[in-house]
């Protein structure tokens, strides 16, 4: 309610200086041609002014999630925009000294006013220019921009960067739409090319993992709880450079977090000190744990290596070798827990037969 107030105090607001620069006559000078009954410069004056303002509370109205770090890039990119603005005045002031009126719309206007638009049109001009570059690199000036880090610190998270095989894995999408992750995502610009070269490659199954790769990013994009972003520029070091090495440039950049599900990528970030996350690792920390003795149901479905072994799964993955149940292939048995093995490859649970 008190937002609409101040939507209505801004109409308000914009009515009255419209009214009020509209009014004035010394704006356009003291003449008008004989032809012209109503200053046309007028009406479009007070018509542009009510427009800007509707576009302006619609677009509020419009963009329902506000995102701090880009209000701060307006906000700093007008600070600037207006300071230039104002030297932009100081430069056209003598070039306007000797007061020649104009003719405008059928409005006599004089020096002055012609100025006033001038420097009102380079305003315009000046003040998106600076928005819209410190927009496009609002991440990298942090000291510029404190709102930026200061929400940052309070939610104590960090910029998770995705790796291509982490989106092309597919679980990183379940594993977000719990909420049990609510830091930033960024999938960089070089990455998404990759995956878009994967999707259009000749093999059947490589094309098939690169589109569902670019599926899984679009039910990212389209989730509004989660805070998902495409990062457009590269660091003029990451020229060069393979992809993986980009990445980890990019995340050490950005003071964030890998996600990936490469093995070999993960070895190189640790040994680069570059926080990663590994979703295979999670995957396999979050399987169940069972103690030696405990009972549990298993189908088994194909012989092990041993000679008398017979093997099944968990809903999970988790492999189970059961000695002495090669003859029970096809059957579900009950078996008795007698120790586990934690591998780089996941989690393997030894049993035997009750």
């Amino acid at each position: 309610m008190a937002l609409w107030i101040l939507r209505g105090v801004f109409m308000l607001i914009a009515i009255g200086m419209a009214m009020t620069l509209t009014s004035n006559p010394e704006f356009y000078g003291t003449e008008t041609p004989d032809n012209v009954s109503a200053p046309l410069g007028r009406w479009l004056l007070f018509g542009g002014f009510l427009l800007g303002a509707v576009v302006t509370v619609f677009v509020d109205v419009l963009i329902k999630k506000k995102r701090i770090d880009m209000i701060s890039s307006v906000y700093f990119g007008l600070l600037v925009g207006l300071f230039l603005t104002y030297i932009v005045n100081l430069a056209l002031a003598p070039l306007f000294a000797l007061q020649q009126d104009f003719v405008f719309g059928g409005t006599l206007m004089s020096a002055e006013t012609l100025r006033s638009i001038l420097v009102s049109f380079a305003g315009v001009c000046l003040c998106y220019g600076c928005v819209s570059m410190l927009w496009q690199t609002r991440n990298d000036f942090r000291f510029v921009i404190p709102y930026v880090e200061f929400n940052k610190d309070v939610k104590g998270a960090k910029p998770y960067v995705l790796d291509t095989s982490v989106v092309i894995d597919g679980r990183i999408a379940d594993v977000l739409e719990t909420g049990v992750i609510d830091n930033k995502l960024i999938m960089p610009r070089f990455v998404l090319a990759e995956l878009q070269s994967i999707a259009d490659s000749n093999d059947k199954l490589r094309r098939s993992r690169g589109r569902r790769g670019l599926d899984i990013l679009d039910r990212l994009r389209k989730n509004n709880d989660i805070d998902f972003e495409i990062y457009e520029r590269e660091l003029p070091e990451m020229e060069n450079h393979p992809v993986d090495m980009k990445l980890l440039m990019l995340a050490r950049h950005l003071d964030g977090k890998v996600v990936t599900g490469d093995f070999n990528l993960n070895k190189v970030a640790k040994l680069q000190n570059v926080p990663v996350i590994n979703l295979n690792e999670i995957a396999n920390s979050l399987k169940p744990v069972f103690l030696p003795g405990e009972l549990i149901k298993i189908k088994i479905v194909k012989a092990g290596e041993g000679a008398t072994q017979g093997v099944g799964y968990l809903d999970d993955g988790t492999m189970i070798v059961v000695e002495e149940a090669r003859k029970e292939i096809g059957n579900e048995v009950a078996v008795v827990v007698s120790s586990m093995l934690q591998t780089s490859a996941g989690r393997m649970v030894f049993a035997k037969m009750s």
